[in-house]
């Protein structure tokens, strides 16, 4: 547990020192890169370092509970300032005295078991956190993926129109069709390039939102290899269990601090014991004489009972939660799963079979149309199915690596705890 948590607050701190260095941006021309993106986001996440200072605070309180009660040190004056004979300080008397709480009932051990729970409780956040951001990155970095592709579509779909439009011309130069068929061409144009202006926006805000995450403008393409490969072989959904999950172990460690709040509560109904030792000086003799102490205090109104039934309250609640998000779990996963599969078997026939058809019917169109074998109704049917099949394909790319991403994770294993060691 110590080593893991070493571990990540190394890894914060490198990470700290690169926010404040500032890494390098990436070279004009240069990929930029998943794993680049993933890289930087955790040089700069300011929720990585909440996370490592979540952890630094449940080690102090570690520490906090392991410390046991200060001892106190009293000095007593008597028969002074008073009347008579008293009025001066001829007839001083002075005690002076060392009290030492002693705790039962196991309360340290108690403390510290508490405090124990919630340092797991927190490696398990900064894992959660840490996989909550590699969430984040992969999305932004699929969206501003899929608007460069959409991008490079809209610019196919002007240059099409825009041969579509010369081709209307020629052919009603050469009178073999109404002059119709240049105002629809010119209006085909004129709606591809106001889709290339927005898509042209879509892409500014898609590196924007990337670049923030990331720390840094991004000025490099990104890897369009990476958003077209899918991958292959989905089947049936297979079982995989939420024991071990991020989001159950959160839950397991939510039920553990609980736990440890009931034994904590139930040693808090033993009393503890107040040791006293000094020593006593008669100014008449000038003698000096020893007394001891005991205090014991006596539970007549708060028992502890209150207290140890609030505890058990909590952990049951914790019990149930712990089943609750069992169940939530199995059934995220499996529509995860569910989600990916349909996602990759979309995304390989929009950008396979399917958009190869497309391609296909649009390029004969357009050739028998020049050739005036085919009216331009039918080019602009062909166009208009080829137009939507490239954009269903990016949004099932998109929709498969979102998919995918968030069945990572579900799935992602939560890290070895202290209350995991054997």
């Amino acid at each position: 547990m110590h080593r893991l948590l070493a571990a990540l607050l190394a890894a914060t701190a490198c990470a700290s020192v690169a926010q404040a260095q500032e890494p390098p941006p990436a070279e004009a021309g240069q990929s930029f890169t998943l794993d680049r993106a993933l890289e930087l986001a955790g040089a700069v996440s300011p929720s990585l370092e909440a996370a490592s200072a979540d952890m630094r605070a449940a080690e102090a309180g570690r520490r906090v509970a392991a410390l046991r009660p200060n001892p106190s040190v009293t000095v007593e004056a008597e028969n002074v300032a008073g009347s008579g004979p008293y009025r001066g300080i001829d007839r001083l008397e002075t005690t002076s005295s060392l009290t030492l709480p002693i705790e039962l009932g196991g309360k340290r051990s108690a403390r510290i078991a508490v405090a124990d729970a919630r340092t797991d409780r927190a490696a398990i956040q900064a894992a959660i956190t840490q996989a909550d951001l590699r969430l984040s990155v992969i999305r932004a970095y699929a969206e501003a993926a899929a608007a460069e592709r959409r991008l490079v579509t809209a610019r196919d779909q002007v240059r099409i129109a825009s041969e579509a439009l010369r081709a209307a011309q020629v052919r009603v130069q050469a009178g073999r069709a109404s002059p119709i068929e240049v105002q629809r061409a010119d209006v085909a144009r004129v709606n591809a390039e106001a889709a290339l202006v927005r898509e042209e926006r879509a892409v500014e805000v898609a590196r924007y939102s990337l670049s923030r995450i990331v720390g840094q403008p991004i000025t490099g393409q990104l890897d369009a290899g990476w958003f077209t490969g899918v991958a292959a072989g989905y089947g049936p959904l297979r079982p995989i269990e939420s024991s071990g999950t991020l989001a159950l172990a959160a839950a397991e460690a939510d039920l553990a601090i609980a736990t440890a709040g009931v034994r904590l509560a139930r040693s808090q109904r033993m009393p503890d014991l107040t040791l006293g030792a000094g020593a006593r000086r008669f100014e008449d003799t000038n003698d000096t004489a020893a007394i001891f102490s005991l205090s014991i205090p006596l539970p007549l109104f708060n028992n502890g009972r209150a207290a140890l039934s609030q505890a058990s309250a909590e952990r049951q609640r914790a019990e149930a939660q712990r089943r609750v998000t069992a169940l939530d779990v199995d059934q995220a996963i499996a529509r995860a799963q569910a989600d990916a599969a349909n996602a990759a078997t979309s995304a390989a026939t929009a950008s396979g079979p399917a958009l190869a058809a497309a391609e296909d019917a649009a390029r004969i169109a357009r050739i028998g149309y020049r050739e005036g074998k085919f009216g331009q109704l039918d080019l602009l049917d062909a166009e208009r199915t080829l137009a939507e099949t490239r954009a269903a394909a990016i949004d099932a790319l998109l929709s498969y690596h979102i998919a995918q991403a968030q069945l990572e994770r579900l799935t992602a294993r939560a890290p070895t705890t202290q209350g995991e060691n054997p």
